[in-house]
């Protein structure tokens, strides 16, 4: 006899929150190493590459890392557990910071570009605490799961700068300390994840044991749009944040306006999980992606008014806010659109198509900023028109799914 859902609620209520606390923990201390990585690559790969038109090269690696083992590492999840992928992901990134630094130390530039291929092995794995948040949890709670453990972003977000001022110039070298401090940030991943309690998903036995093909996935209407939002939503944040501190101080402003406006989209980006899956809970994941996408394309249309500084900051406020709904509102159509024994297939194969995604707008901000029209507000105004196609493509699909027959939308 199996006990009654009433029952047996609270104890699965307890391992929910428990998870969400690991997981919000890993998001806040081992997640501040992205913020890091982000802030000197760049400035690393700078001072390290023989031309400049590629000093940004290693920050594009990165993400095409996390594309390219997002789905070998969902699989590897699969088979051996979260805890286990969570931990080989925390060693791939201790590697690669390792890497990194004697590249710093011996002036090598391609080299210090292979090591943020490891580094995006943790990228890839830090998108799916939001997943592994909601193994266990009821269906009730599992948007709020996702919510919370994205909103430890934002002590990573001030985390990951402190440390970086700290450590930067520690060394006769710079940012030799600062990837220290990010083998060291790696090294917390046992202690955090000894504490994760999800199971590894038992094998299913039978004729669907192993569930949908990845083609038939993708013809399901409610992942493959969840898949485009998801995608778009991220791409484009990507594509503007990385070109507005080029922006802001090609259009005459100081590079602590520009430090101080991408704080900003930062809190803007994770203060809003405490309330994103409640509000999803009570409108729907669908119209919570739908206003996202609005509030992205009222991003772009501020950035094109004018080059003031309310203009940038109001932007980048609009910009992270934007983020904040349509990647967790299709992150939670996602859960709710699969088998139980498609999770990790479903699981990867997103996170594959979001940071291509991310990857290719990596590349297109540098020379959509930098090579269109001959100034900075030329170029700013061609970043931001770039997010129009794409904002149409995912409101869109949104929109098809949301006229669909209810039971024709899975």
């Amino acid at each position: 006899m199996t006990a009654t859902p009433d029952l047996a609620h609270p104890d699965v209520m307890r391992r929910a929150w428990r998870n969400v606390a690991v997981l919000l923990l890993a998001q806040a201390l081992l997640g501040a190493q992205m913020s890091m990585i982000f802030i000197v690559g760049g400035l690393a790969g700078q001072m390290l590459s023989p031309n400049p038109c590629i000093a940004t090269l290693p920050l594009s690696m990165m993400v095409l890392g996390s594309a390219l083992s997002a789905r070998p590492l969902s699989g590897f999840m699969r088979r051996h557990g979260r805890r286990a992928g969570f931990l080989l992901a925390c060693g791939a990134a201790a590697l690669g910071a390792a890497i990194a630094a004697y590249a710093l130390a011996t002036g090598y530039f391609w080299l210090f570009t292979a090591s943020a291929l490891l580094t995006g092995v943790y990228m890839a794995a830090q998108g799916f605490f939001r997943f592994a948040a909601t193994d266990c949890a009821p269906p009730e709670f599992q948007s709020k799961a996702i919510s919370w453990v994205l909103a430890g972003g934002l002590a990573a977000a001030f985390t990951g700068p402190a440390l970086v001022r700290m450590t930067a110039d520690l060394t006769a070298i710079p940012f030799l300390a600062t990837y220290g401090a990010i083998i060291g940030l790696n090294l917390l991943g046992p202690v955090l994840f000894a504490f994760l309690d999800i199971p590894t998903t038992p094998r299913a036995v039978g004729r669907h044991a192993e569930g949908r093909s990845v083609a038939e996935l993708i013809r399901v209407p409610q992942i493959a749009v969840a898949m485009i939002c998801g995608m778009v939503s991220y791409a484009l944040m990507n594509l503007v944040m990385t070109s507005a501190p080029l922006a802001v101080v090609g259009c005459g402003f100081a590079t602590t306006d520009a430090a101080n406006i991408v704080s900003g989209h930062v809190l803007a980006m994770f203060a809003p999980s405490f309330f994103t899956g409640n509000l999803i809970a009570r409108f729907g994941a669908t119209r919570i992606v739908m206003v996202g996408l609005a509030i992205l394309a009222g991003a772009g249309a501020v950035a094109l008014s004018g080059v003031e500084l309310p203009h940038f900051y109001l932007a980048m406020i609009l910009l992270g806010l934007g983020w904040n709904f349509g990647y967790i509102g299709a992150t939670a159509m996602l859960t709710r659109a699969h088998r139980p024994e498609e999770r990790e297939r479903v699981q990867g194969l997103n996170d594959a198509v979001v940071f291509f995604g991310v990857f290719l707008a990596s590349l297109s901000s540098g020379g959509l900023m930098n090579c269109m029209g001959g100034s900075a507000q030329a170029g700013w105004s061609a970043v931001n028109l770039a997010m129009l196609p794409f904002l149409v493509l995912a409101g869109g699909a949104l929109l098809w799914l949301m006229l669909r027959p209810r039971d024709l939308a899975r």
